[in-house]
């Protein structure tokens, strides 16, 4: 499975490591995942997920089933 967030669909980014001598050489920039299990009241049941950190502070935020109602993302399949 891709480094991808299940919530937001953040992923990896290109960028460039900048040496001493301002030499560029490309990388990637990958994003903050974390499996996590969370709490689905609704379905009273825990939902394992893995999400990018940022997902993790709006889902505290706005809760759960509506980050995954602006995604689109059916909990029943996790």
């Amino acid at each position: 499975m891709s480094r991808r967030c299940e919530l937001t669909g953040k992923k990896a980014n290109n960028a460039c490591a900048v040496s001493h001598s301002n030499r560029h050489t490309k990388r990637l920039q990958q994003v903050n995942l974390q499996d996590k299990r969370l709490w689905w009241a609704e379905g009273n049941r825990w939902v394992k997920i893995k999400i990018s950190t940022k997902a993790l502070k709006t889902i505290d935020k706005i809760g759960l089933v509506a980050m995954a109602k602006q995604a689109g993302i059916n909990l029943n399949d996790y």
